[in-house]
Formats: C-alpha cells, sequence, structure tokens
C-alpha cells in the first residue's frame, strides 16, 4: 500500500469528515475540499482521494474500527476534528512535521501568483488548455470560449485574454514580443515549460479535472 511521508492516522479524520460533507462521498480528486484539505496536510490531493477511496470499503481492521466509531455520530467527528486542528502544528510545518522537511510542490499552482493576486498558476493551466484550442485572431473577449472560462475562474475575460497573449510570447512557433515587464510572464513561462511540449489530451484531461475546483 503505498503510503505519503507525511501521513499520520489523525488525518483520516478530516478526510472522513470531508468524505461525510454533503453530498455524502467520495470527492472529486479536485474539488475545492479536496484541495483546501491537501493545502493544510501538505500532502497532494491525488493521495488523499485514493486514501478518501478507502473509507467506502475499510480495507484495514483499524479502519473498519475508526469508522464505526463515527459513523451516524458527525458531532464526535467535528469535535475531534476541530481539536485536531487546535493542536500545534497542524498545518504550518511544525508540531506534525518535527523532523520532516516539508517542500512544496502542488501547493504552488494554488496560491495567488505575485504580482497578480487575483491570479493563480491552476487558473493558467486551465487558460493554456484553451490556448491550444484557439488560434490567435480568436484569443479575444468576445469569443464564447473565452468568455465562459472567465466565469467559471470568477475572472474578467481581459484577464483571460491577457494570459492567451502572454501564451503567445511564450510559443516558441510564435515567437511574439515578450513584455518583460508583466508579473505574469514568468508564471507562463513556467505553466509553458511543464505543459507546453506535453500531450495536449493529457492537458485537457487535467484541465477537465480541475473545472471542480472553481464549481
Amino acid at each position: 500500500m503505498t503510503t505519503h511521508p507525511l501521513w499520520t492516522e489523525e488525518y483520516w479524520l478530516p478526510l472522513m469528515r470531508l468524505y461525510t460533507a454533503r453530498p455524502e462521498g467520495l470527492k472529486p480528486v479536485y474539488s475545492r475540499g479536496m484541495v483546501e484539505l491537501a493545502l493544510e496536510l501538505h500532502i497532494p490531493p491525488q493521495f488523499l482521494y485514493k486514501q478518501m477511496y478507502r473509507l467506502r470499503r475499510p480495507d484495514t481492521p483499524r479502519l473498519a474500527r475508526l469508522c464505526s466509531r463515527y459513523a451516524g455520530n458527525p458531532k464526535r467527528l467535528a469535535r475531534d476534528v476541530g481539536r485536531l486542528r487546535r493542536m500545534s502544528g497542524l498545518g504550518s510545518g511544525g508540531g506534525f512535521y518535527d523532523g520532516v522537511e516539508v517542500c512544496e510542490t502542488f501547493e504552488k499552482d494554488f496560491r495567488p501568483i505575485a504580482g497578480s493576486p487575483g491570479l493563480k498558476p491552476v487558473m493558467l493551466i486551465m487558460a493554456l488548455d484553451l490556448y491550444f484550442r484557439l488560434t490567435p485572431a480568436t484569443m479575444v473577449e468576445a469569443t464564447p470560449e473565452v468568455a465562459q472560462l472567465a466565469r467559471l475562474m470568477r475572472v474578467k475575460a481581459a484577464d483571460v485574454v491577457a494570459v492567451l497573449g502572454l501564451f503567445q510570447a511564450v510559443d516558441p512557433y510564435l515567437r511574439r514580443p515578450r513584455p518583460e515587464d508583466s508579473p505574469l510572464l514568468a508564471a507562463c513561462r513556467d505553466v509553458w515549460q511543464r505543459y507546453g511540449n506535453g500531450d495536449p489530451e493529457s492537458l485537457a484531461a487535467l484541465a477537465a479535472q480541475l473545472r471542480d475546483y472553481f464549481a
């Protein structure tokens, strides 16, 4: 069974509470609640998703006992989760993480970009997927797909257009002028290096999953 170096048995409690939140059941890997818990614990949402899947059918006696303890008792679960969160160090790099180096990876995608607090790298990933579906001439506010993505991410269509323009600047096939003073340029370049030269179908699949984060 694959484990994560930061996972502890106590983390079943907040994961269980998320699982029992309405609508009860397995939550999408990039749902808002799953991502927020992942950021709190510094554990990737993909791993939490796999752990949550185990809550459907507990596969160890210990997990079965834990599920039985809280079954039909949401107040007890809420109380114990609250106690856990009040413990020193939860989600902050201390206490639970003594002796373990916390190296942020996926967290950066869900944190505001310096100089552009209304945007996050995860939004740039969504915009890059759209970039490969459009032509430069259609990367304008009036294009329905641009407007739809802006509404989904709760930003202005002009913000999406600006990001698409920066992708044109880092696209080696277009070689458009690069506005070096843009605070988004480095972030767009990073997202392009990670996904721009890869399989567009893989990017599309990721973007489809990420839509749950904005729902």
